[in-house]
Formats: C-alpha cells, sequence, structure tokens
C-alpha cells in the first residue's frame, strides 16, 4: 500500500513517515501538494496524507486533490472551526485529524481507509492472463508483452480487473463505478475518464490509439483482445 504523504513541517513529516512505515506501508513525502498533484499521473498512490497549517487554502487543497483523484485523502491540520471541518468533508476529504495526533488514532485512522479502499480483495483473485498482457492481483501488477511489470493504483487495479474479467463486453460507466469506486449512483464520467486515461498510460504502447481499451461513445467501456 503506496502513502503519499504531504507535510511542510519536516518534524511533522518525519515523525509521521516513521509511524506509517512501521505499521508495514511504504512511504513517498513532499511538502508541496501542488507539485504531488501536478505529477500524479507519473507518481500516484493509494492513499493521500495533507499536513498543512490553518492558512486559509484548505478547501481549495481539498479541491484541487479532488480535480486529480478520488483517492482516499486524511488530513491532519490544527484544530478547526465547525464550520472549517464541515467545509473540508463535504468538499471530499474523507478523515479531518486536528493536532496534536497520537500514533494510534492515526494509524486507527489509516487502518480503516486501507480497509475501505480495499474493496477488491486481491489477495484470493487469480492471475488474469489474456493474449499480450497479464495482470498479477498478488503484487497489483500489470505486464504487457513481456515488458517490465508496471505497478498499478488500487483504482487502476480494480479497473483493469473488471474488464479483463468482462473481456469483450460493454461496461456501461455507472457499473464501473460501482464496481472501482464501490457505490452506486448515475456515475461520474469524468472520474471514469480520468482513470482510463491513467491506466491507458500504464499500459498501451500508445494511449492515443487503444489496443486494449476501448471507448464506446455515451455508453461505457470495453476490453478487447485478438482483434489486430
Amino acid at each position: 500500500m503506496q502513502v503519499m504523504l504531504v507535510a511542510t513541517d519536516q518534524d511533522e513529516k518525519e515523525t509521521f513517515a516513521y509511524i506509517m512505515r512501521r505499521e508495514g506501508l511504504a512511504i513517498a513525502s513532499s511538502s508541496d501538494l501542488q507539485r504531488v498533484l501536478k505529477n500524479w499521473t507519473d507518481h500516484p498512490a493509494d492513499i493521500l496524507v495533507v499536513a498543512l497549517s490553518e492558512d486559509g487554502e484548505l478547501i481549495e487543497d481539498v479541491e484541487a486533490v479532488r480535480t486529480i483523484t478520488q483517492i482516499p485523502l486524511l488530513m491532519i491540520i490544527d484544530a478547526p472551526s465547525e464550520m472549517t471541518l464541515c467545509e473540508l468533508l463535504h468538499k471530499g476529504a474523507d478523515v479531518v485529524l486536528s493536532r496534536p495526533v497520537s500514533p494510534k488514532v492515526l494509524t486507527a485512522h489509516m487502518g480503516a481507509l486501507i480497509r475501505r479502499s480495499a474493496a477488491v480483495p486481491s489477495f484470493v483473485l487469480p492471475t488474469l492472463a489474456l493474449d499480450e498482457i497479464m495482470l498479477d492481483p498478488s503484487t497489483r501488477a500489470v505486464i504487457v508483452r513481456g515488458e517490465e511489470p508496471r505497478r498499478l493504483t488500487q483504482l487502476e487495479f480494480r479497473l483493469l480487473y473488471t474488464l479483463m474479467t468482462n473481456r469483450g463486453q460493454v461496461i456501461p460507466v455507472e457499473v464501473i463505478v460501482e464496481r472501482v469506486w464501490g457505490y452506486s449512483g448515475e456515475g461520474n464520467q469524468d472520474l471514469v475518464r480520468g482513470l482510463i486515461s491513467r491506466l491507458r498510460h500504464k499500459i498501451e504502447a500508445n494511449p492515443d490509439t487503444s489496443h486494449f481499451i476501448e471507448t464506446i461513445p455515451g455508453v461505457g467501456y470495453r476490453f478487447k483482445v485478438d482483434e489486430i
């Protein structure tokens, strides 16, 4: 499980990173949230932990995150007002913790987010091998045409697993949202389109000319093999 930790205070960053590594999590860290979001396609993660100061830009930060990714978001800030707390949660933060945060509380919330994000029990799923592509659920890695494995995020894995296990069938957007994000409803075209784009960049030789993932306009997406 890959965690991206963004903290402006160096001591706090080192402390939180130590706590999470002790729980077996892989940690990448930064002090610049905007830079992290700008490079998100190349360096994605499964959970985002943001520890910032109460500087009036917290709401904008959450909005910026949610334009890029829908992964679990945990925020650590100075004691917020009731209005700020409600607004952060409304805009898309999953958990908001007030400083000081005890290691037990932090790890408990991280564990809850991990359980929530692991809707697909990948460790019990079989390896999928279709034509030129192989998906290994145990490592959440994809191998295309015998090249080096590429690790997928939780959302990318769920999307590719859903498409590959239903190969040849058109999967509507609302079904993809339910299978990947875990909730039902009308779906979100932009969320799905963004995730499809990121996945294509990892598995397609040319993301602009899709070989594996076909877009069915107005309906959804289809995984195709042996159709060259």
